[in-house]
Parts: structure tokens; sequence; C-alpha cells
């Protein structure tokens, strides 16, 4: 029979209040780190030279092509056989990251795409070199049109976290796993954990929301149109 009162004290159980913080920064971190070699991934595809583009493209094919859980266990268990030991945190950490960019670079590069070669054209014809055309006229309208797919995407690696419990990493899904050898309680404890995940994505999705009403305003103010259209997976 299902206990309430055991289901209730998972929310303020210390021991998976703690896996619940190690859920978030290995949202946080991984995302950003994957922002940034996502970028750098992203640019070397679109890239003239034909090793970089090559590079990246054969990159993006093994880590997207291959799942999350055998990428974790190579990177913790493959590697040391070539002298390439990594702690349990950091190995969680870099499998992310890893995975993450190879799904955010296609995301950017869409963005990059979208955008009317005209403004390149336009930066080229005012001087602008090419970091100042990245920075200033390409990335804030790509940033406007990859927001929603990458709000997805921070939901999707936010419960892609629960995989890097096959490590070992004591984040929310293994600390609960944790306390249902102890205590038995399955059922409450796989319902407290649930619960979590739908305030954590619920506030991330009001996050997303206020970002792109505010990219839209921007948009708005610059164009004089009204804003565009916001997707949003439901």
């Amino acid at each position: 029979m299902f206990n309430v009162h055991a289901f209730l004290s998972y929310f303020d159980n210390e021991f998976l209040l703690g896996g619940l913080i190690w859920t978030v920064l290995l949202t946080i971190f991984p995302m950003l780190a994957g922002l940034l070699l996502g970028m750098v991934l992203a640019l070397a595809r679109g890239s003239d030279v034909r090793p970089f583009s090559a590079a990246a493209a054969f990159y993006i094919w093994l880590f997207r092509g291959t799942p999350l859980i055998v990428q974790l266990v190579i990177i913790y268990t493959g590697l040391p056989q070539i002298g390439l030991k990594f702690g349990v945190v950091t190995s969680a950490f870099l499998g992310l990251t890893m995975n993450e960019a190879a799904y955010l670079s296609e995301i950017i590069r869409a963005g990059f795409a979208a955008i009317p070669s005209g403004q390149r054209d336009a930066a080229k014809a005012l001087g602008l070199r090419p970091a100042q055309t990245l920075r200033l006229v390409t990335l804030p309208q790509a940033f406007r049109i990859i927001l929603p797919p990458l709000g997805n995407s921070v939901n999707g690696l936010l419960k892609a976290t629960a995989i890097t419990s096959v490590i070992s990493m004591e984040e929310m899904m293994r600390r609960g796993q944790m306390l249902m050898q102890v205590n038995f309680d399955v059922l409450e404890v796989y319902c407290a954990i649930a619960i979590y995940y739908l305030v954590l994505t619920s506030l991330w999705d009001a996050v997303q929301r206020a970002l792109e009403r505010r990219a839209n305003r921007g948009h708005a103010a610059v164009t004089g149109l009204g804003p565009a259209p916001v997707v949003v997976d439901g």
C-alpha cells in the first residue's frame, strides 16, 4: 500500500535534496559548456576549410548516433584502459557536455542558416570584421531563432542527468535508488522524484517563456513588426 507519510517525508530528506542539487548542477554546467563547444562545432561545420568541416561532421555523427549511456560508460570505464582516468563527477560532466554539444551545434547551425545572407553582406560593406559580424549581427538574430529549441534541449538535459546514475553519479535518481534499498519505499520515492522533476521543468519553462518574450520585444522594437510567434514544446 502507498505510504503517504513516507512519500511526504522525502520532500525534506537531506540526502535526496543533495541529489537534487547535483541534478541542477549537471544541467547548468554541461549546458553552458555544451553551448560553447556547440558554437565551435557549428562554425567549424560551416567552414570552408574542409578538415575542420569534416572533423565537426564526424563528431556530430558520432555523438548523435550513439546512446548517452554508452558514451558515459566508455568515458568512465573505457578511457582508463588507455591511460585517461576521470572521476565519477568529471566523467558525468564530460559525457553530458560532449553529447549535448553535438545536438546544440545543429540547432545553432540552423539558426545561422536562417539569417538572410544580405545581413552578412551589409555588415561586410560597413567594414565589420568577421568576429564583429558574428558578435553584432549574426548572434543576436540567431539567438532569437534558436531559443525555443534551445529551451527544449535544457528540458531534455535535465531529465537525461538521471542516466549518469549508471556510473554511480549520486544525482537525484541514484540517491533515490539508494533510499529504496534501505527503506523499500519504491513507489513513494519514485513519485517524489517525479514531482521534483516536474517542479524543475516547470521553473525552466517559466524562464524560457520570459526569455522568448524579451527576445521578441527586442525584435519588434528593431523591425517595427509585432513579436514573432513563440513555439514551446508542450
